[in-house]
């Protein structure tokens, strides 16, 4: 670029997509006279799904706004929550985010996920097609132009990535009522309808069932649900009031 010279600098909770340099303070940046704002911000590598305003000389501009020689433009993150306008709060997931997947799910929240690297493009597809929200850590992927919307999870740790999301979304939470698998709606089920994923033990100890609408999984309160019971307090707590 050999254009005209802006000015940048990009809130705090951005430091991670840009370099060193450039954390913390303004930095010149020479542009070509004709890119977009919102592509100048991505060229310096933070995804367009990550930025909340723009700023230019202290007025809000749009990404498509062409910067003019000696502008200085503030760069803020989305605000939190976050509001998805246009269609029922719905995610989709890619293949590294399978835990996070199963437990968005286990709080009852649509949650959509490719458990095998189907490749960017047919996961921007489907976010466009069904106008889910697209969580992934792949920076290149929330940077295609055809996903309905999208949002960077910020964390490796399963721990962090679900109250991350939750709080940047603040998604209704209806706990147990989704499969884990498969994403279906569960339904109340007898000892009977679910006797053959039963073993021995389990016929004899439990009670109460639960099946999937979609694939028929059985679900029972069995060895680990004390550790599903501690995810769903946790989030919760985190969450008041969105039940």
């Amino acid at each position: 670029m050999n254009g005209p010279g802006i000015h940048i600098e990009f809130a705090p909770e951005l430091g991670l997509f840009v370099p060193h340099g450039r954390r913390g303070k303004a930095t010149e940046v020479v542009t070509d006279g004709a890119a977009t704002l919102g592509h100048v911000v991505e060229s310096l590598g933070v995804p367009l799904t990550e930025v909340g305003t723009l700023l230019v000389d202290g007025r809000q501009v749009p990404v498509s706004h062409v910067p003019a020689a000696g502008e200085s433009v503030a760069v803020r993150p989305v605000s939190r929550p976050q509001r998805v306008p246009g269609a029922p709060l719905r995610f989709l997931l890619d293949v590294h985010l399978g835990t996070l997947a199963r437990r968005l799910r286990l709080l009852g929240v649509d949650t959509a996920y490719e458990s095998t690297d189907i490749g960017d493009p047919a996961l921007a597809a489907r976010s466009a097609a069904e106008q889910r929200v697209m969580l992934s850590r792949d920076r290149g992927l929330l940077r295609r132009r055809e996903l309905w919307a999208g949002a960077f999870v910020y964390s490796t740790r399963p721990d962090d990535q679900l109250p991350d999301v939750l709080d940047r979304f603040a998604p209704e939470l209806r706990p147990w009522t989704r499969c884990t698998a498969c994403n279906g709606l569960l339904r109340d089920a007898t000892k009977d309808e679910v006797a053959d994923q039963l073993e021995h033990g389990t016929r004899r100890t439990y009670d109460v069932f639960a099946r999937c609408r979609e694939c028929g999984r059985a679900y029972w309160k069995g060895a680990h649900h004390d550790q599903l019971e501690a995810i769903v307090e946790r989030a919760l707590a985190q969450a008041p009031g969105r039940l």
